[in-house]
């Protein structure tokens, strides 16, 4: 496989690919970090924002206790790069925005996570894709529903807007709207 992992295509043979993502920080000027995170992404090659959610203040979830909340938001981009490079990417954004990994689900100044990538199901040692915990916190859901409520989750088959619904009737997880 040649080295830029386009595999044989050329990047402009490429077809786009939406990727819906979660970003959350609770360290720091957490609206000020997201909104950078934001504007790197968008600079990020063969990659276009298109649309964040409002922000969403919650208590943060699993972890050690006594962290500060989370300010959180989803986004929708559309990309050429292949997932692995793309989360590589992102994480040089956390590294460039100060994250420092010291414990799992630990306070952090930010984390972006691959949410969806298209329709793909994608099982690495490193990248899981749907995120694994994204239809069970509400915090994912209700911002994603906002910014792409008929995106399919390709392992239930039900759009994010279902998903939220019955989350909501469950009455699993809050979220504080911070517009």
């Amino acid at each position: 496989m040649p080295v830029n992992g386009y595999g044989d295509s050329k990047p402009d043979e490429v077809k786009m690919t939406e990727v819906l993502l979660g970003l959350g920080s609770n360290l720091g000027n957490r609206q000020e970090t997201l909104e950078q995170a934001w504007k790197e992404i968008g600079g990020l090659p063969e990659t276009q924002t298109l649309r964040l959610s409002r922000f969403y203040q919650t208590e943060p979830v699993g972890g050690p206790p006594g962290q500060p909340e989370f300010l959180n938001a989803v986004g929708v981009i559309e990309t050429r790069l292949p997932a692995q490079i793309l989360l590589e990417q992102l994480q040089e954004i956390e590294l460039r925005l100060g994250r420092v990994r010291k414990e799992h689900w630990g306070a952090r100044t930010l984390d972006i996570d691959i949410l969806l990538y298209g329709n793909q199901i994608i099982a690495t040692p490193t990248l899981t894709v749907p995120h694994p915990e994204m239809l069970l916190r509400r915090f994912v859901l209700e911002p994603a529903q906002e910014v792409a409520a008929g995106s399919v989750h390709p392992e239930t088959g039900l759009t994010l807007r279902e998903h939220d619904r019955i989350a909501k009737q469950s009455g699993k997880g809050t979220s504080k709207n911070r517009d």
